[in-house]
């Protein structure tokens, strides 16, 4: 008994010389460790990486980016059965302990030294974790552990149990992109955190251990063992009631993927935030929660692209089926998980969906498609497949559906109008649509091609591609500043140009149609889009004068060729190029900058960045005290200056990927007043200008926009030789939109039932389909006629004034300074008639 006293009194003094030590050796490593631990005041106001949303003007999500999805959510909204679910499979005593559960250590302690150095239990409480995942590396060594329990003491004493299990319920990893509680609901339910049922709150919360491996979705089996488990425990520490829990564990798996709903299809813009976001904002902005308002409008979008995929379409429907997208051999005995894995490599593209053929006949085909469903198309339903020839021919009318599919073909149906399947195909042909407010700049719509999916070249902003006759405009704006008017005669006869670079040494353009007229007015030139007039005209203004004046549309000086093929539209420019330069039609002849970021929110829903941009402003008190004559553009300042007219670029932004679209002045700060493009051109030019086109509309080229049945709108088709582009440019005071279409290796659009795809055919039925939709309701807003311009009579043949009783009487507009001079030519030209007729008899 005495050697068992003695025994004992030795083993509690060496069980507590080993306690001093232990305590002296954990004072020695935090007073070594201390000066090297972070400062845990920054989580008090510690900003989690929020992706970056894009928003249409209306608020409609277009787009997010970010490697990370999370919605961060304050602690006093995540509801109570969540909190229970987590503090049941992560934490029970959070509440209790002081941030370091020392019966867990020891337990993992134990298992240590019995296991002969696994590491495999952690026995970390939500605050450790919570000081790994912000401070430290996952690496499981003792020297992070220690430092791992001295930063959570330190937590424990700066924050409360709220705020540190708020942190925790924010920026933990539960797999698919998704940190945090809230994100994962999202995800995983498609709800809010308040719309989860207990089960619900169970399975995220199972989901902290092992995120990548134990999810709802990767691995519902482990899930529902996880989910089950953590439901009893909510039981056992009484969160939930029997019945609950019942209810619960009964509880199907329905987790899938729920992306965030995009409301707005406007992929090409999107790029177009992000890239300007990142100029401005740098990497941050992609991780500090920043809201971009864009000013595209989420109806306006969807006509045009809409609009954009039924003229697509239509094309190449007109040039006839170019076959299946692949054939596959069945097996007679090929079920569903067969054609599922052969669909796999497909996806849903602009409503068209991947099938492939599981028998054809004469009468029709059955078709799987890859949403698991079985369709039947007839013959109405691939009556449009005539087989493709080359860009000018097709070959006859399909006379049965198996001439057109066969068993194993992996094709393309859609629904039609009606809502029926029908057999679809992918155009080749590309297009696209950039529509801007021409007060402002401000980007309505803008399409950068048929899919995203398949082709992320913008050519809205990044193709350079020739006008064609689009261009003339600016020529017979440049025209009428040297004294030409719309009456002026220009002969439309042939013309041969030395030019060393073909083969006979001479250039001799031709009109469209091969046709020529002779003198005509300049008025008939244009509407008619002759092509000889446009050369002789620009022969007599001169190049030189020519391409300077251009320039005040915004085109860059180095795009416009030195040479007369500037008359027929050889200059290189881009869809939001040609719209910005019909805006100084449509405003009154003033230079408006496309822009197309609205507004930056920070993550706490305030303003970081206002949009001021340069505006026409034609009856705001600045412009009407501004002398200044019109001319062209000021120089590029790097910035727009608050109080005076904005110095505009002519050429693209300084960020690669946006085109011509600037960031305008930022007034977030405070008040501003209106900064006032520059007045690049005389408003009664505009008017006779705007006058010409109008009349394209109503008997020209672009007859078939008078459909519209509006009588505001103007506009001009273009296109190129050998119809390689196909444009329609058109405006009214509301909108000015450019269309283009065409292939990107520049070949052939060719001929379509004998007739030319000319612009009035490929590219002015996506024009008509927008601007009909959009300004559909609306008032006709038009240039108003002008002070200084007057209506004559003029002899149709000559173009000068004549009495209102000549047979050959019209109506034509002109300048005032214009008009005396005219008349004296009249008059001068009727004495030389009258000193004639003597001599006429013999």
């Amino acid at each position: 008994m005495h050697i068992f006293k003695r025994l004992l009194r030795w083993a509690s003094i060496l069980a507590l010389t080993g306690l001093l030590l232990a305590i002296a050796a954990v004072g020695v490593a935090y007073w070594l460790v201390s000066p090297r631990l972070p400062s845990v005041a920054m989580l008090k106001d510690y900003h989690m990486q929020v992706p970056l949303r894009v928003l249409s003007a209306d608020g409609k999500l277009i787009a997010t980016f970010g490697e990370t999805r999370r919605i961060p959510v304050d602690i006093a909204k995540v509801p109570d059965k969540l909190k229970h679910a987590v503090l049941a499979a992560e934490d029970a005593d959070f509440y209790n302990h002081p941030g370091v559960d020392w019966h867990g250590i020891a337990r993992a302690g134990w298992h240590v030294i019995i296991s002969g150095g696994d590491k495999g239990s952690g026995g970390s409480t939500i605050t450790q974790q919570v000081a790994r995942n912000f401070f430290l590396s996952p690496e499981k060594l003792y020297s992070r552990k220690l430092i791992e329990i001295f930063i959570a003491l330190r937590m424990e004493n700066e924050l409360t149990k709220d705020q540190i299990l708020e942190l925790y319920l924010n920026k933990m990893f539960l797999g698919h992109r998704a940190y945090g509680v809230a994100a994962a609901a999202e995800y995983y339910y498609g709800k809010t955190l308040d719309q989860l049922t207990i089960a619900q709150c169970a399975t995220i919360a199972s989901t902290f251990q092992l995120p990548s491996l134990v999810n709802p979705i990767n691995s519902p089996k482990r899930m529902l063992a996880r989910r089950n488990w953590v439901l009893g425990q909510m039981l056992e520490h009484r969160y939930i009631s029997k019945a609950e829990y019942e209810q619960a564990v009964s509880e199907p798996n329905n987790a899938f993927p729920h992306e965030q709903p995009i409301e707005v299809d406007a992929p090409y813009l999107a790029e177009m935030v992000r890239l300007q976001a990142l100029d401005r904002l740098g990497n941050d902005a992609l991780t500090e929660g920043y809201v971009v308002r864009t000013t595209l409008t989420s109806t306006r979008q969807q006509a045009a692209v809409e609009a954009m995929r039924d003229g697509l379409v239509a094309y190449d429907r007109r040039h006839g089926w170019r076959g299946p997208e692949a054939h596959q051999t069945l097996a007679p005995d090929a079920g569903n998980d067969d054609l599922d894995r052969l669909l796999s490599g497909y996806t849903d593209i602009s409503g068209m969906q991947p099938a492939i053929v599981t028998a054809a006949s004469a009468q029709a085909a059955t078709l799987y498609l890859a949403s698991r469903q079985t369709v039947e198309l007839g013959l109405d339903a691939v009556a449009w497949a005539r087989p493709y020839r080359n860009e000018n021919h097709t070959g006859p009318a399909p006379k049965s559906v198996a001439e057109v599919l066969k068993r194993g073909d992996i094709v393309r149906v859609a629904r039609n109008d009606k809502g029926d399947w029908e057999l679809a195909q992918l155009p080749k042909v590309q297009g696209a649509l950039v529509s801007v407010n021409p007060e402002d700049g401000s980007v309505q719509a803008l399409v950068g091609g048929f899919s995203f999916l398949r082709s992320k070249f913008n050519r809205a902003v990044m193709a350079a591609r020739q006008p064609g006759s689009s261009f003339k405009p600016y020529l017979y704006s440049a025209a009428f500043e040297r004294g030409f008017t719309p009456a002026s005669i220009v002969n439309d006869a042939p013309l041969a140009l030395p030019d060393p670079s073909k083969p006979n040494g001479l250039w001799t353009p031709e009109n469209d149609d091969g046709k020529f007229d002779g003198p005509m007015r300049l008025r008939e030139a244009l509407v008619q889009s002759k092509n000889l007039v446009s050369v002789r005209l620009l022969d007599a203004i001169g190049v030189s004068f020519v391409r300077d004046y251009i320039t005040r549309f915004g085109f860059p000086l180095d795009a416009l060729p030195k040479n007369l093929s500037l008359a027929l539209g050889t200059a290189s420019v881009s869809p939001m190029g040609m719209a910005r330069g019909y805006a100084v039609f449509a405003n009154g002849g003033y230079l408006v900058s496309p822009y197309f970021i609205k507004e930056i929110d920070g993550r706490d829903g305030k303003p970081v960045y206002v949009a001021n941009p340069s505006r026409a402003c034609r009856t705001c008190q600045e412009r009407l005290l501004d002398t200044r004559p019109p001319g062209p553009p000021p120089a590029d300042t790097g910035g727009h200056p608050a109080n005076a007219v904005a110095a505009v670029p002519a050429g693209a932004s300084t960020v690669a990927g946006v085109g011509d679209a600037v960031l305008p002045a930022d007034t977030h700060e405070g008040p501003h007043t209106p900064v006032l493009a520059p007045q690049v051109i005389d408003v009664r030019n505009d008017y006779l200008i705007t006058s010409l086109m109008k009349d394209v509309i109503l008997r020209g080229t672009g007859y078939a926009a008078k459909a519209l049945g509006r009588d505001d709108l103007a506009g001009k088709t273009g296109s190129t030789n050998d119809h390689r582009d196909a444009w329609f440019v058109g405006f009214n005071g509301d909108l000015s939109t450019s269309v283009w279409v065409g292939f990107d290796d520049f070949s052939s659009l060719g001929r379509a039932n004998g007739v030319g795809e000319f612009g009035a055919q490929a590219a002015l039925p996506i024009w008509m389909g927008y601007m009909g939709t959009v300004l559909k309701d609306m008032p006709s807003n038009a240039l108003p006629m002008p002070p200084g311009i007057a209506t004559v009579q003029i002899n149709r043949q000559s173009g000068l004034p004549t009495s209102p009783n000549d047979p050959n009487a019209m109506s034509e507009v002109f300048k005032v300074e214009d008009v005396d001079r005219l008349r004296a030519q009249a008059a001068q030209q009727q004495q030389n008639q009258d000193e004639q007729h003597p001599y006429d008899i013999f």
